[in-house]
């Protein structure tokens, strides 16, 4: 008689397998984020869907329109591979303009039966006017006027066009005056704008400037240069200029009474935290435990961040560890942050209290002194267990002091030792194995592996980088189709237009440039800055159509 419980043990087994592997996909995570925070009402921002699975699932875009134009809608697939394991993403692109002005909330969105987290953004009235009916043009600004030494100011160009250019060049800015030191604020950021009606793309960049002495620090006119494309005709070269900027710089202002030795950290936010390695409940006396204290502050370079000296407390050693530090940039300009690390190991056991921790920083946008505080933090140490009694310990004295005439030997088993020995032991082992090893018959060397792909690819890329800055189109073009062809082995692209199909902007848009100067009259002159740039941060674009995709807002570049 066959038994029927094994189909039904399969049946079932399958079953729960496959209800895992729906659940498993409908617990995908899904986050939100926008590319700026706050925009003006005639300005366009990108909103970024990311789901962490392959899913062909849209999301549904109807909640957006409430407050914001929907505009061009594309998705990216995403595979990494991170030491072996293997991750895949969804990321959609939404384009979005306000429709009024104020603080905007950006709507759950869901996907399948995920939805993704809320957003707050801030919409500004429009505060440009093209001069004229200008087909092109360019602004210059800075968030402070006046600021202190070593503060961050911001300085931030936009440039304006409605009709597409060709050859171009977008000349930065000097600095004269006061000692400046100029960082990138953030990645070039590129939407549109409507201005009296008219479409323009906008291109953004932004530079963090901190001076490094009292004065006056002047900002000359950032330059773009090119050839305008207006009836199907290319103009001549021309040049557009933006408004210069002035920035006064005051001198240090003198620490606050309360803290006469505060070290100077001007900035526009900062927060001090710390963590420890582990529960302070289980820490015994002679056991390490290690404290990091982070200072993170907005509009302030990391290697400016003083360093923080941790409060001394009686039965606790403390050592220093070496600093980590890094930065971050937001829609307000770089977050330096600084991590201190110290070993800590109680010695004896019992309460000890470690004092808090108080920090002075200058508030840049209230002009004023603030402290940033920590707790103070009481541990309780536990004894040792390797430890003697102290009862114990007293006991044992007084019993050899009143009789000494009889003494036992005394044993010592020490720890120290048996590990000594045991580590000596081991050191032979490894010692006869080294010379069993090298008397062993050696083999014949095999050939070296192949290099890898990704190691080819970044070579070409490399490559390609170079020539770009150095102006030499031709190498360009052959590092490139070297790469493609490695990145796409069954269908290689024959031309710079093919390539330029399968990425991302800004990449896209200065292939697409290159592909259109190196068959007209003037190819010669080309700049090749903008085109490094973009090679070193672009995507493989796999396109999509979804049918909540609309297209409301104007293309990125008019119609020739």
């Amino acid at each position: 008689m066959v038994s029927t419980y094994a189909p039904r043990i399969v049946s079932r087994l399958a079953l729960i397998a496959l209800l895992l592997v729906v659940f498993s996909n409908s617990q995908a995570a899904i986050s939100a984020s926008v590319d700026r925070a706050r925009v003006e009402q005639n300005e366009s921002f990108t909103l970024e869907i990311i789901i962490d699975s392959n899913s062909d699932l849209a999301p549904d875009l109807g909640p957006l329109e409430v407050d914001f134009f929907v505009g061009q809608t594309s998705r990216l697939s995403n595979t990494r591979v991170d030491h072996g394991a293997i991750t895949r993403s969804m990321t959609w692109t939404i384009a979005l303009m306000a429709k009024r002005a104020g603080s905007l909330t950006i709507p759950s969105l869901t996907i399948g039966n995920e939805q993704s987290n809320t957003l707050t953004i801030e919409v500004l009235e429009p505060s440009y006017e093209p001069p004229g009916e200008a087909d092109v043009f360019i602004t210059a600004e800075v968030d402070f006027a006046e600021t202190y030494v070593q503060a961050q100011v911001l300085y931030t160009i936009k440039l304006y066009r409605a009709v597409a250019t060709r050859q171009q060049v977008l000349r930065e800015a000097t600095y004269s005056g006061a000692e400046v030191l100029v960082e990138d604020a953030g990645d070039e950021r590129s939407y549109e704008a409507i201005l009296n009606g008219r479409a323009y793309n906008v291109v953004e960049r932004s530079f963090a400037v901190f001076p490094q002495e009292s004065g006056e620090v002047s900002i000359s006119p950032t330059r773009f240069e090119g050839r305008v494309l207006r009836d199907g005709r290319i103009t001549g070269r021309k040049v557009f200029e933006s408004e210069s900027q002035t920035i006064m710089v005051n001198p240090i202002p003198p620490p606050p009474a309360d803290y006469p030795n505060a070290a100077w950290l001007p900035a526009k936010d900062l927060t001090l935290t710390d963590s420890w390695s582990r529960d302070l409940s289980e820490l015994r006396a002679g056991e390490p435990i290690s404290r990091d204290i982070t200072v993170s502050a907005l509009g302030q370079l990391e290697t400016q961040i003083p360093v923080i000296e941790p409060p001394q407390a009686d039965g606790v050693s403390i050592y220093p560890d070496k600093p980590r530090l890094s930065r971050k940039l937001e829609a307000r300009g770089i977050r330096g942050e600084r991590t201190d690390q110290y070993a800590m190991i109680g010695v004896a056991g019992g309460e000890i209290v470690m004092p808090g921790l108080e920090l002075p920083w200058w508030d840049v946008d209230d002009a004023e002194w603030r402290v940033a505080q920590l707790p103070a933090v009481t541990v309780n140490i536990l004894p040792s267990d390797d430890l003697p009694v102290p009862g114990l310990v007293a006991q044992q004295d007084s019993v050899e002091a009143a009789d000494t005439t009889d003494v036992a030997p005394v044993v010592v088993h020490s720890e120290f030792w048996r590990r000594a020995a045991e580590l000596l032991f081991a050191i032979w082992l490894l010692t006869l194995f080294a010379w069993w090893w090298s008397g062993r018959p050696r083999r014949e060397e095999r050939e070296p592996p192949p290099i890898p792909l990704h190691k080819r690819q970044a070579k070409s890329l490399k490559a390609a980088r170079k020539a770009a800055l150095a102006g030499d189109a031709a190498l360009v073009r052959h590092a490139l189709l070297e790469w493609a062809r490695l990145q796409w082995p069954d269908d290689s692209p024959r031309s710079i237009d093919r390539i330029a199909a399968g990425v991302s902007d800004p990449l896209k848009q200065e292939l697409q440039q290159l592909s259109g100067i190196s068959y007209g009259p003037n190819g010669q002159d080309w700049h090749g800055e903008a085109l490094a740039r973009a090679l070193r941060s672009f995507s493989v674009v796999e396109k999509g159509d979804p049918a909540n995709s609309k297209d409301l807002l104007p293309p990125l570049m008019p119609e020739t």
